[in-house]
């Protein structure tokens, strides 16, 4: 049996080595309306809240409207 190679885990730093790209970081400025700046800043936590709410009603009027033409009424 063949003694297995040991694999280099080293990065190579010589003068003709890859070169890393920096990283960028973008910012951008806008200016928002107090209720702006707060629905920016808490989107991600209330938009699921707010489709799941809006879902319940819809299924709450349909169920009364259900109702309804099942009473005749």
């Amino acid at each position: 049996m063949s003694k297995n190679k040991k694999k280099r885990n080293k990065q190579y730093t010589g003068v003709d080595a890859a070169v890393t790209k920096p990283i960028i970081t973008r910012i951008s400025a806008v200016n928002r309306s107090k209720f702006g700046q707060w629905w920016f800043d808490n989107k991600a936590k209330l938009k699921p809240i707010l489709i799941a709410v809006g879902v319940v009603l819809f299924i709450i009027i349909i169920i009364v409207q259900i109702v309804k033409l099942a009473s005749g009424g």
